[in-house]
């Protein structure tokens, strides 16, 4: 009689060209993880264009495949950035409904190693990426909410949802459509 482990909801947290895709590839293989990376979803339905409303339905739909995953008890590995500790509280509380743990991977660079590293991504896989200005980059740094570290290592509560929302459940669905608006 085997004794199964509990799946394991695995977090990229981060801004572009920080490492979170190369963390999430470390993890799918040595943790057996279904990775969910949502660029490479806009890229192949989008090519050039990257249409935020797009986008968060495709991290729904994205989303809801992981979390379907862990009910099934297969480890996911969640590749999207998630810059917001609501976005992050939401699929914690939805892995911890579901029976999984959780793990937060954050990844963080200076601005100058960041460039660089979104320059040679461009120069080298430009089908990869996306053309992203110092002025995005700025203004992303600032929209970032950095995890803590009770947040990175677990020891901090989830917490509530956002007024107007009776659960996480409740919140993730409005934060990440199922159909494009």
């Amino acid at each position: 009689m085997s004794l199964k482990t509990r799946p394991t909801l695995f977090l990229t947290v981060g801004l572009p060209g920080t490492g979170k895709t190369t963390a999430a590839r470390r993890v799918e293989a040595e943790q057996d993880a279904l990775r969910l990376t949502k660029d490479e979803w806009v890229k192949a339905l989008y090519g050039l264009a990257n249409p935020p409303s797009a986008s968060d339905v495709i991290e729904g739909r994205l989303i809801e495949i992981g979390l379907r995953a862990l009910e099934l008890g297969i480890n996911v590995v969640v590749d999207f950035g998630l810059w917001s500790r609501d976005e992050r509280s939401a699929l914690r509380q939805a892995a911890t409904d579901r029976g999984a743990d959780v793990e937060m991977l954050y990844v963080e660079l200076t601005p100058a190693e960041q460039r660089s590293r979104l320059d040679q991504r461009q120069a080298d896989e430009p089908h990869t990426t996306w053309p992203m200005s110092d002025e995005e980059l700025a203004r992303w740094a600032g929209a970032i909410e950095v995890p803590s570290p009770g947040e990175i290592d677990g020891s901090e509560p989830v917490g509530r949802p956002p007024d107007g929302f009776g659960t996480w459940d409740e919140w993730r669905v409005h934060r990440w459509p199922p159909l494009a608006p």
